[in-house]
Formats: structure tokens, sequence, C-alpha cells
């Protein structure tokens, strides 16, 4: 016989995952509210360096929602659908909201590339991602990926929030508890172990092959640069950043890629016209990566 508490969790996770009215209107609704709630994270300096804030930059949250969204679909078909919906009204929605109290103005959607992408890949992503309802072997297979994101990610906020308690925290609670969520619901039985082993071993792959850091990012040059097509980067042979023109004209902006924190000169040149930066790469208490680009004199 159950007890009360396991009677409990069983029902609140065959509402949450199976259970809730999923239409079209409540896709909508679900995306709209979504994207006011990351907003206000985003736009209001009490939530600056916290857990909440990350929910505009980093997955787990949207995780959280899109299999959501997905366990609560009648077929692969819808779930693709209303996940691909959720995603193309939500994150612009966030960029659109912001754009009155930044001071990027409506440069911020430069951003919105690489969102725009991957809500693109939530089409085949969701189709998949429906089958883990079948709570079967097949569930293992999709959520693998996932759980080994959620525990890389408490593993990394975790670690953080050792070094600067309590920065984090949230973040380490939230993906630990997603994790666990999700055995429940969609592992019964033996296949626990398969979900639990996925994620113990992604984290010590992570943890043995990690870099002191991984930036891979696009950032917009100081003092609204306007670099031509003929624009190259000039620095030194270092094997550990790598910086490249992303995007020329009124939204001039580049790509950098380091293995590690710290500060790299290196300058544009663009015909008779010469720049000079320093690329600062560092986390601040939050656990973000923070890119500032610094012009230097020559």
């Amino acid at each position: 016989m159950q007890n009360d508490n396991t009677s409990f969790i069983r029902k609140f996770t065959y509402k949450l995952y199976g259970g809730l009215n999923m239409s079209w209107p409540a896709v909508i609704a679900f995306a709209a509210g979504s994207a006011v709630l990351t907003s206000v994270f985003l736009i209001v300096p009490v939530f600056r360096d916290t857990s909440f804030e990350r929910m505009g930059v980093y997955f787990e949250a949207w995780f959280f929602l899109a299999i959501i969204i997905m366990a609560n679909c009648k077929a692969p078909v819808e779930s693709a659908l209303k996940t691909f919906v959720f995603f193309l009204i939500s994150q612009p929605l966030i960029y659109l909201i912001q754009v009155p109290f930044s001071a990027m103005g409506w440069s911020l959607f430069g951003y919105y590339k690489t969102w725009f992408i991957w809500t693109l890949l939530t089409l085949p992503m969701a189709f998949a991602g429906w089958y883990i309802t079948k709570r079967n072997w097949l569930s293992v297979l999709i959520l693998a990926p996932v759980l080994a994101f959620l525990g890389i990610t408490a593993y990394q906020s975790g670690a953080h929030c050792i070094r600067h308690f309590p920065y984090l925290l949230v973040t380490t609670v939230f993906c630990l508890l997603q994790i666990i969520l999700y055995l429940i619901t969609f592992m019964p039985r033996i296949r626990k172990l398969a979900g639990t082993a996925a994620v113990v071993i992604a984290v010590l792959i992570f943890a043995l092959r990690n870099h002191p850091a991984d930036i891979n990012s696009s950032v917009f040059l100081p003092e609204d640069t306007v670099l031509s097509d003929s624009a190259v980067v000039v620095m030194n042979d270092d094997r550990d950043v790598q910086i490249t023109i992303e995007s020329t004209g009124e939204d001039s902006m580049i790509h950098i890629r380091s293995d590690r924190f710290g500060d790299t000169d290196f300058s544009i040149k663009d015909g008779d016209n010469e720049y000079l930066y320093t690329a600062r790469v560092y986390e601040d208490k939050s656990g973000h990566t923070q890119i500032q680009i610094d012009e230097r004199g020559a």
C-alpha cells in the first residue's frame, strides 16, 4: 500500500505531465507569460546577478517549460508545432519588452539570432521529445541528453555556489529537482538507474575534460563601430582565444571563442583604419560569463 506522500507525488506528476489542457490559447498565454516573467528578471535590478536572471540567458528553465508542453500534447506533430510556436512567441517578445529599458535599444535583437536557431530546432526535438510520455526505454534515450545537461549545470552552479555562496544556489537546486522529477515521472522501476547513470557519466566526463572556461559568444564593438566587409582581425598567436568578425555594417559584431578567462589584446584593420581593443573575459558572482571589449591606445 502506497503512503500519502507517494500518492501525492504521483498525482502531481501525472497532472503536470499529461493532465493539463495544452490548447492553442493556453500555449500562446504560456509563451506570453513566460516572456513577461523572464523580462522582469532581466530588467528589474533586484534580480541582477541572481539565478533568476539566468532564465534569459541559459536553457535550464526552458527545458522545464518545453517538457510541460510536450507531455501535455496528444501526438508528436502537435508537440512539435506547439513547442515551436511557444518559442517563436516567447523569445522575440523577451527582447521586445527589454528594448525601452536597454541602452542598446533595437540593437538588442542582434542577440536573438542564436535563440531563433534553437527555435527552429525545437520542431524535430519536440517531435521526438513527445515519446517520453511512453515511459519506457525510449524515454531514457530521449531524456538522457537533457538529464546530462541538467547534471552538468547542477555541477557547475553547485561548484560556483561553494566558491561564492549563496550565488546560484537556486539554479543548483532547480536543476537537481528537475532531474529527480523526470526520473520519477518518465522512468519507472529499473529505468531510473539508466537515467541516473546518464547524469553521473556526463558529470564525470565534463569534470575530467572541462576547460577553466568555455566561451563561445558574439558581442558588439564599443562606440558603435561600423565595419566594412574588408575588415580583418589581427591578434597574437593565442590558441586559447579566437576572435573573428561576426557581422559588418550597422550591427558590426565580433565572435569570441575562448578556453580561458583573462585579457586578450587584438586589433581590427579595416582599410586605412585600425581599431585597437582588449577583450576581457571573466565570470561574475552569479556564474555568468561576461565579455567586455575596451578600446586601448595606440
